[in-house]
Formats: structure tokens, C-alpha cells, sequence
């Protein structure tokens, strides 16, 4: 049986697409996830101790005109584009992040 090679226009922004979770609530708690687990742990304290979801909480510091500023480095690195992020998130570089968060009360 010969089986010839196939090439695939298949670029590596496509593959990290592939594996990316899509939405908040699918992405896992940390590299110590506990299989699983751990974010339904967590998001049952979260819960418990009355603290507002991470969705909601993003809405609210949207509300209160909170600057929102992704890395561009992240977003290039993980396959992210510009048309994935929310509505009103600035991108910037290293330097901008940081001087958002030293700006930041």
C-alpha cells in the first residue's frame, strides 16, 4: 500500500485555534486543575461567598470605564486575534500594560 504525503494549508494560528477553549467558563483553573475539578470547586466558593462571576465582573469594569488593555505579545503567542477580543479591550506591548497597571487605583 503506498501512501503519498498530503500537504495541508493548515498554519500554526489554525492549530493553536484547534486546542484554544472557547468562552471563560472552559478554560481551566491553572496547571493544577485537579482534572477537572478544581474550577468547579472554585466557582462553587465563588459562589458561596457571593463574589460575581468572572463574566459579570468583566461587565462591571466595563461599566466603570475601567481600561482594559491586552497583551499583544499573549495574543500573538496564543493565536488570539483582535476580532476574538470584547468590545473596548486596547492592545498594547509591555510597556502599556504596565504603565495601565501602575496608573491603576
Amino acid at each position: 500500500m503506498r501512501t503519498g504525503n498530503v500537504v495541508r494549508d493548515i498554519s500554526v494560528e489554525k492549530v493553536f485555534g484547534w486546542m484554544m477553549p472557547r468562552g471563560s467558563r472552559k478554560l481551566g483553573l491553572s496547571k493544577k486543575n485537579m482534572g477537572g475539578v478544581g474550577g468547579t470547586m472554585i466557582r462553587g466558593i465563588i459562589k458561596h461567598k457571593n463574589v460575581p462571576a468572572r463574566e459579570e465582573m468583566m461587565a462591571m469594569a466595563i461599566r466603570g470605564e475601567a481600561k482594559l488593555v491586552a497583551c499583544q505579545m499573549s495574543m500573538d503567542l496564543m493565536g488570539i486575534r483582535r476580532e476574538e477580543l470584547i468590545d473596548g479591550i486596547e492592545i498594547g506591548g509591555v510597556s502599556t500594560c504596565q504603565e495601565a497597571s501602575e496608573k491603576a487605583d
